[in-house]
């Protein structure tokens, strides 16, 4: 039997995250399938045919796909369903979206934000916004996994691609149907995938303040923006960009924290992070204790003379 792989992508691009998952699965000794279900979705289905780990590619092109709507990709999936021991997805928003659905329509349990595959049925996962690990033993038939990509190195590329298999997109009335869409007119990182993150908190004192200080400094890191749960909450920022356990689980090259007190979720969405500097004119805020360089101070003041220093 084979494990089935749902790729993270936007129609056009494959994600990171998809990579890092197929690393993290090469480690269940199975071959791999990974399914791109989108629309005009070829070049992404060509790209995930290179990726080093992959069995074999099943590309399901058809509208229904288009907007990465759960309810049709989750009926589609279950489709599948029966060539596979394991179905998996990367824990990101799509993939926390369509997994619980088809762990409802088969009537099995999923096993959430693996960060480690110790054997075929038994995983390690966080618990306690990441202050422990608890290793959890399935004994369904089939394993769901979800998959902390942030865990993981990406899967390398090949030469040689395997095979792309089509399939026909299930057919359906479905509740949920797409509206619209705004794309962001700033071209920077996604947040869940970028290199440098700079995070806001409720310091920052006003959504304005919030885009005034964070995104001079942002552009010239060329970083993406994040913020604390507690920013969010006060309006200075969008829910999107929020780090932490009940937001996007990050792991950059360099997180730089402003103004953010340390929350224990906030710390269990960005503590895995190679280097963390934070800004804070408390000495005593939890962040320091896992900040790598810390300075004691005004942000406000802070925060210029790093932009100086940067040229």
């Amino acid at each position: 039997m084979t494990i089935l792989l749902i790729a993270d992508h936007d129609n056009r691009v494959l994600s990171d995250a998809t990579g890092r998952a197929l690393t993290a699965l090469c480690a269940m000794d199975d071959a791999v399938h990974i399914l791109v279900a989108g629309h005009r979705a070829g070049p992404v289905a060509e790209s995930a045919a290179r990726l080093c780990g992959a069995g074999r590619i099943i590309l399901a092109d058809d509208a229904a796909f288009a907007h990465g709507l759960a309810e049709p990709l989750a009926a589609l999936v279950v489709s599948l369903a029966g060539d596979y021991r394991a179905i998996a997805a990367p824990a990101t928003s799509g993939g926390k979206d369509v997994l619980p659905r088809v762990a409802a329509l088969l009537d099995v349990m999923q096993v959430s934000d693996v960060v480690r595959i110790v054997s075929p049925d038994t995983f390690e996962r966080p618990i306690y916004a990441g202050n422990a690990v608890a290793v959890v033993q399935s004994t369904d038939e089939k394993k769901l996994l979800t998959i902390r990509t942030s865990a993981f190195a990406a899967a390398g590329t090949i030469d040689a691609a395997v095979p792309i298999e089509e399939v026909r997109a299930p057919h359906g009335v479905w509740l949920a149907r797409f509206e619209g869409e705004t794309l962001s007119s700033r071209d920077r990182p996604d947040l869940a995938s970028a290199r440098v993150v700079v995070s806001g908190g409720r310091a920052l004192g006003s959504a304005e303040k919030f885009q005034d200080v964070l995104g001079p400094l942002a552009e010239r890191l060329h970083a993406a923006i994040g913020a604390s749960r507690a920013a969010v909450d006060a309006g200075y920022a969008p829910n999107d960009l929020q780090v932490g356990q009940t937001g996007k689980v990050v792991a950059p090259d360099l997180y730089i924290a402003l103004g953010i007190s340390g929350a224990i979720q906030h710390l269990a969405g960005m503590k895995d992070s190679k280097i963390i500097v934070a800004i804070n004119k408390d000495e005593d805020a939890p962040i320091f204790q896992v900040a790598d360089y810390g300075i004691v101070g005004d942000l406000f003041e802070i925060v210029p003379e790093l932009e100086k220093a940067l040229g």
